[in-house]
């Protein structure tokens, strides 16, 4: 709304072309609006908030705020009315001087949109200046012979006022010799002269005095007055006259203070005093007053202070050449003000952003600059660019406005800072610029993901490792700022042998640090694959993944294990590192042949798991040989008879670590062709040594021997029963019938079946030195064709008392119970070995 008028017929019409004004103005980014000069400070403009569809709320969040050319504020914005207010008292007589119709601008920002929009607002007039003359009282001096009608200029009243507000009229009083005639002047401007209306008689009256009354067109209207005195002066016959009606010049700006602008002349024909001419200035503003000087004896209109073509580019004035006899001449003096480029363009930044974030769209808005030359023509025609090498262009706006504007999407890990120099140069010749520049840092998005120093991680942990210890430091960057920038580790859960990854292994979140939780053993975990994720702080969270191979590193924390021979119960109860056995070597043996094999591993790896074999004791040192590397036990030589039958080795078994670790393994070799020497060896072992394992060995076997004769006994009662009863029944049907009398009895029953029975039956009996692991087995064969019908022919029944163990010891071709060459291989490759290999005897 606009502010109102005196009268309601002006105020109506000022409401309606402000309304309209406005609302053509707002489609077109542009407001007008008017004001009437004086009005107290707060006083209501226009509603800015309505013309341009602002909420108000929105009014503080988006930074609105008003700018006026010049240094002085006259506009600000009620941010909470939306009101475009005045900010000082306007004097449009002070601001607009020479001007018809004064209009000040502004522009409002609104700066989180980056749009600016101009504001025009004229400064209406009210009649707050009273008509004035430069010279309260004037002396006019006129000839009494001057005829009726002759006029005479008068002095003009100034009113600072414009329109109807300005001069209007003038009224002259005082004397029935003058009247007062108004001429319009070349600028539409009313000139009062003095007309004699009556001829002067100097002798009736040498003075007249009249008063001179202008008046100004405001309601109420204002008047001024001045003082003429007219004194009748002797004949003057001539008046001063100019060289010129019209005086014209043309001066640069920057013309020096004291330089002579133009140089004014009249003549007048007159001798004496009437002939000596005066000139001084009748009509001049204010402005020109302060900028020229007139020399009232020469005419020579000299400069005060410097020339400014911005602070007004014209100057007229009214000169007046007069006589001493009271004639006078006019003539005006027109000073046109040339441009100089003297001015720089300046550059204002209305509106700037400090900071951008890196993913802002290309042609983002960051700034609004207002560039203005106060020069004219090409000097005041500006160019603005942007020093190179930035990713920002300028973009043209409205008028005299730029945006600064991103020409692609920017990137802070590149640059994180950017200094925007702008340059603007006029087209003036030599050129004149200046430059403005903008800082803008660029706000980090999390844009990038962590990355790993490496592309995978190895690392070597020895084993028996203490629990806690460092195994290596995963390092991750993350080019991103701040938060964005933050990294924290952490394991993919996995499994290693059943149990959860995250109970063998650790990462520090922080610092990447990878832990061992526990002791590796190199024989249960030889090597851990698993994956570390590196995460940021970012949201949403950006991760990359690393993997790392641990590999455990063997140490020789295992001695060798000897599986053959077996460990003796004695000496694992006592030192838990020996090992016993006992083999049967034929005394018939020669050099080489194999006796035994001692087999050992290593739970170890690589040189930790090389094995050794050395003999370290022997009963008979030169009579057996161990192989270095196989472990077996072969005869230096051949067992001589003074040798005895009982030799025992002592097998050292090394690894080669280091520090290297052993074992020994004990082995017992009897010298003898048969197995009865064997138990008559572990018998006297036996009696030696009641409580070694042997003895205990020795009572089992006696323990299954009687086991197993009760078992024969047992079936031998149980088979003479049966034939016993089919004889009884034979001899029950041979007294009923007859018919079976003369028959042998030893067709049914006699000592040639159980002898047969006795030769074929085998049985097969396995010992070791563990008397819960020996086996007694009936061979299948031996169950076979145990009662022929009848014995061979060549050989008489048998008695059946006759002693078949006696037959046995008759027998002198009967062989001797024996190992086999195929039993003792097998048994040497046996993975738990036996003390004695299986023997198969024929009873």
């Amino acid at each position: 709304m606009c502010a109102a008028g005196r009268r309601w017929g002006r105020r109506e019409r000022a409401v309606l072309w402000c309304v309209l004004g406005a609302a053509w103005g707002a489609a077109w980014g542009q407001l007008r609006y008017s004001v009437a000069e004086e009005m107290p400070k707060g006083s209501f403009v226009g509603d800015v908030a309505k013309d341009l569809r602002l909420d108000l709320p929105a009014l503080r969040d988006r930074g609105v705020r008003v700018v006026s050319e010049g240094r002085t504020q006259y506009f600000a914005l009620n941010d909470k009315t939306g009101h475009l207010v005045t900010a000082e008292r306007i004097d449009r007589e002070r601001l607009c001087r020479l001007m018809e119709k004064c209009v000040l601008r502004c522009e409002l920002i609104v700066e989180g949109e980056m749009q600016v929009y101009e504001i025009e607002v004229e400064i209406r007039d009210i009649n707050d200046n009273a008509p004035s003359f430069r010279e309260a009282e004037t002396e006019l001096r006129v000839s009494e012979t001057t005829a009726p009608g002759s006029r005479f200029p008068l002095p003009e009243a100034h009113d600072p006022d414009s329109g109807p507000n300005s001069v209007q009229s003038y009224e002259l009083s005082g004397d029935e010799h003058f009247s007062l005639a108004v001429q319009a002047g070349p600028g539409g401007d009313e000139r009062p002269e003095l007309v004699l209306a009556k001829a002067l008689d100097r002798e009736a009256a040498a003075f007249h005095e009249l008063v001179l009354r202008a008046s100004d067109g405001g309601e109420p209207a204002r008047t001024g007055t001045a003082r003429l005195r007219v004194a009748v002066l002797d004949a003057n016959d001539n008046a001063p006259v100019f060289s010129q009606a019209e005086y014209t010049v043309r001066v640069a700006e920057d013309v020096p203070v004291g330089s002579t602008l133009v140089t004014l002349t009249a003549t007048d024909p007159d001798e004496g005093s009437n002939g000596d001419v005066k000139y001084s200035l009748k009509t001049v503003s204010d402005l020109a007053l302060e900028i020229i000087q007139l020399d009232s004896e020469t005419g020579a209109i000299t400069l005060l202070r410097s020339l400014d073509f911005e602070e007004g580019d014209s100057y007229e004035l009214e000169v007046q050449a007069r006589d001493g006899g009271g004639l006078s001449d006019r003539a005006k003096v027109a000073i046109t003000v040339t441009d100089v480029n003297d001015n720089v363009p300046k550059i204002s930044v209305r509106s700037a952003l400090s900071a951008i974030s890196e993913d802002a769209p290309s042609g983002t808005v960051v700034a609004l600059l207002h560039v203005q030359d106060r020069d004219s023509g090409a000097n005041g025609e500006v160019q603005c660019s942007l020093d190179g090498g930035v990713p920002f262009r300028l973009r043209s706006s409205r008028g005299s406005y730029y945006n600064v504007v991103t020409a692609r999407e920017l990137d802070r890990e590149e640059m994180s800072e950017y200094n925007v120099t702008v340059r603007a140069v006029d087209g003036g010749s030599p050129a004149l610029w200046s430059s403005a520049v903008l800082t803008l840092r660029v706000l980090d998005v999390n844009d990038n993901a962590p990355v790993f120093a490496e592309a995978s991680y190895s690392a070597r942990l020895a084993e028996n490792n203490a629990a806690g210890a460092l195994v290596l430091t995963v390092r991750a960057w993350d080019a991103d700022w701040g938060q964005n920038a933050r990294v924290r580790y952490r394991l993919w859960e996995g499994r290693v042998r059943g149990a959860p990854l995250s109970s063998y292994v650790s990462v520090q979140a922080e610092t990447g640090a990878l832990y061992a939780l526990r002791s590796f053993d190199y024989e249960e975990v030889r090597e851990v694959g698993l994956w570390v994720r590196a995460e940021d702080g970012g949201a949403p969270a950006l991760s990359s993944n690393v993997s790392v191979r641990l590999v455990i590193v063997d140490e020789n924390d295992n001695a060798p294990q000897v599986l053959y021979p077996p460990a003796a119960a004695a000496a694992a109860s006592s030192s838990g590192a020996g090992w016993a056995g006992m083999e049967l070597a034929p005394r018939s043996a020669e050099a080489g042949a194999l006796v035994a094999k001692v087999v050992a591993v290593d739970a170890d790896a690589g040189q930790n798991a090389w094995l050794s074999y050395e003999l370290a004791k022997a009963t008979e040192p030169g009579l057996f040989r161990v192989g270095l590397h196989s472990g077996e036990v072969r005869t230096a030589r051949s067992p001589l008879a003074r040798d005895a039958a009982r030799q025992s080795l002592v097998v050292v078994v090394k690894d080669h670590g280091r520090p290297a670790l052993s074992a020994t393994a004990t082995l017992t070799v009897v010298l003898g062709e048969s197995v009865a020497e064997l138990l008559l060896e572990l018998g006297s072992a036996a009696a030696a040594a009641p409580g070694e394992p042997a003895g205990r060995l020795t009572r089992w076997l006696v323990v299954a021997v009687a086991a197993v004769s009760c078992l024969f006994v047992a079936f031998l009662l149980l088979l003479l029963a049966l034939r016993l009863r089919r004889w009884r029944r034979s001899q029950l049907l041979a007294a009923g019938s007859g018919a079976v009398r003369g028959v042998p009895a030893s067709h049914f029953v006699g000592i040639d079946g159980v002898r047969a029975f006795l030769h074929s039956y085998s049985h097969e009996v396995s010992l070791t030195a563990d008397s819960r692991k020996s086996q007694l087995r009936l061979s299948a064969a031996s169950c076979c064709d145990t009662l022929p019908a009848r014995p061979p022919p060549d050989e008489p029944p048998p008695l059946l008392g006759e002693d078949p163990a006696g037959a046995r010891r008759a027998d002198p071709d009967a062989a001797p119970v024996s190992s086999s060459h195929r039993t003792c291989s097998s048994a040497a490759s046996l993975p738990f070995p036996p003390v004695f290999r299986v023997l198969r005897s024929e009873v």
